[in-house]
C-alpha cells in the first residue's frame, strides 16, 4: 500500500511540540486547517521573524562598518544628505546590536538554565539525596530528559527505602531467636539450669527458625532479583494438592479443623516447579490452620478453566482478615499481632506465583474466613502435555 507524502516514508517520528494534542502523528491525510494554523503561528510566524531581524541586523552592521571606514577614512567626499543620514543609521545600528545581543544571552541563559539544574541535582544524587528533583521545561528534550531523571531519582528513592526497611526488618527478626539461644546458653554455662532436653529443645527450635529466616531471605532475594530457577517438570496437580494436605493431616486432628480436598479429575499436568509450588501450598494450608478454631474446616481445591487457566484455592472458616490489612497481606515482613511467623512467607508465595507467570489473590471479610486463589494461566505444558 503507497503512503501518501506527507507521511515522512511511512516512518514513524515523534509528534512536534507545535502539533495539536488532538491530531494524529505522523498524520494518516493532509493536515486539518487547526494544524495548519498552529503550523504557522508556533513555526512559521517566529522563523519570520527571526529571519527579518537577521537581515536588519545584517544591514545596520553593513551600515556601521561603512560609516565607521568613512569617519575613519575622513576623505571620502559624499553628499550633504547622506552624511546627515550617518548618525541615525550608527545609533540604530548599534541599538539593534545590543538588543540582538540580550536576546541571544537570555536564549543562552534559558538553554544553560535547565542544563544547570539538572547537573545541581544529579550532585545531590551521587551524595545520596535521592529527593533531588528537576522542573521539566525549556526544550522538548530537555523535559525528556528531566523526565527521565525524575524517574530515575524517584526508583533509587523507592529502592533506598525499600533497603532500609528490609535492613529493619531483618534486624528485629534475627534479634528475637538470638535472645532466645544466647539466654538459654548463659543459662546453661552458668548452670542455672542443668543440660537437659527441655533446656536444650527450645535452643534447637530458636536454631530452626533462624535458618527458616535464612532460606526465606534468599529465597525472597533471588525473586526479587529475578535469579530465582525454576526446575520445572510436568507434575500432577491434583496429586501435588493430596500429598500437600495429607502433611497437615497430623496438625489439623490435634487442632479439631477437618481439611477437604475438592480437587477436579480433569486437571491437566502443569509444567511447574513442584518443590516451589508445594511450598506455596504448604505455606497458605499452615496459615488456614493457624486461624481455623476447633471445629472449622480447611479446603484446597483445584479446577480447570477455559483454555489451559488452572485456579487453586485455599479456603477457611476462621476470623477473616480485616479490610484494613487485606491489600497488605502479600507484603514482606507483614503479620498479625499474635503471628509467630517472620511475615515473609505470603511475600515468597506471591513471587513464586508470579515466576510460574500466574497470579495470587486474596478474599476476606471479618468473621467470614478467607479464601486465597492462584491462577497459572497457559499452564499446560507446550511440549506435547
Amino acid at each position: 500500500m503507497s503512503r501518501p507524502p506527507w507521511a515522512h516514508g511511512g516512518r514513524p517520528r515523534h509528534r512536534p511540540t507545535w502539533w495539536p494534542e488532538g491530531e494524529p502523528w505522523p498524520p494518516s491525510g493532509p493536515p486539518s486547517p487547526r494544524a495548519w494554523r498552529q503550523f504557522r503561528g508556533r513555526v512559521v510566524g517566529p522563523a519570520v521573524v527571526f529571519f527579518l531581524a537577521l537581515f536588519v541586523f545584517t544591514v545596520g552592521g553593513c551600515t556601521l562598518v561603512f560609516w565607521l571606514t568613512v569617519a575613519a577614512v575622513g576623505q571620502l567626499d559624499l553628499p550633504q544628505d547622506l552624511t546627515a543620514l550617518a548618525l541615525p543609521v550608527v545609533l540604530v545600528a548599534l541599538l539593534l546590536g545590543v538588543l540582538a545581543l540580550l536576546a541571544a544571552a537570555r536564549a543562552v541563559r534559558r538553554a544553560a538554565a535547565p542544563v544547570a539544574s539538572l547537573v545541581d541535582a544529579v550532585e545531590r544524587v551521587a551524595e545520596g539525596d535521592f529527593e533531588a528533583r528537576v522542573s521539566e521545561r525549556g526544550t522538548l528534550e530537555g523535559r525528556r530528559l528531566a523526565r527521565a531523571f525524575n524517574a530515575m531519582a524517584a526508583r533509587l528513592q523507592a529502592d533506598e527505602a525499600q533497603r532500609r526497611s528490609l535492613l529493619a526488618d531483618v534486624t528485629h527478626e534475627l534479634r528475637t531467636p538470638l535472645t532466645v539461644i544466647q539466654g538459654s546458653l548463659e543459662g546453661l554455662l552458668d548452670s542455672v539450669y542443668p543440660a537437659d532436653p527441655g533446656h536444650l529443645t527450645p535452643i534447637l527450635d530458636e536454631t530452626r527458625v533462624l535458618a527458616r529466616l535464612i532460606d526465606d531471605l534468599r529465597t525472597l532475594a533471588e525473586a526479587e532479583s529475578g535469579t530465582l530457577a525454576l526446575r520445572r517438570e510436568p507434575t500432577d496437580v491434583g496429586v501435588l494438592c493430596g500429598e500437600a494436605l495429607a502433611a497437615f493431616r497430623p496438625r489439623a486432628q490435634a487442632a479439631g479443623v477437618t481439611l477437604v480436598l475438592e480437587v477436579a479429575d480433569d486437571l491437566p499436568l502443569l509444567s511447574v516447579d513442584p518443590v516451589r509450588l508445594r511450598e506455596v501450598l504448604a505455606n497458605l494450608l499452615a496459615n488456614a490452620l493457624r486461624y481455623t478454631p476447633a471445629g472449622g474446616q480447611v479446603r484446597l481445591g483445584g479446577r480447570a478453566l477455559a483454555g489451559d487457566d488452572v485456579i487453586i484455592t485455599v479456603s477457611d472458616t476462621g476470623p477473616g482478615i480485616s479490610p484494613e490489612a487485606l491489600p497488605h497481606i502479600f507484603d514482606r515482613f507483614y503479620k498479625s499481632p499474635d503471628s509467630r511467623g517472620s511475615g515473609l512467607g505470603l511475600a515468597i508465595a506471591k513471587y513464586l506465583v508470579a515466576a510460574h507467570g500466574g497470579e495470587i489473590t486474596a478474599a476476606s471479610a471479618p468473621e467470614s474466613g478467607t479464601t486465597v486463589t492462584i491462577c497459572l494461566p497457559e499452564a499446560r505444558n507446550r511440549n506435547g502435555l
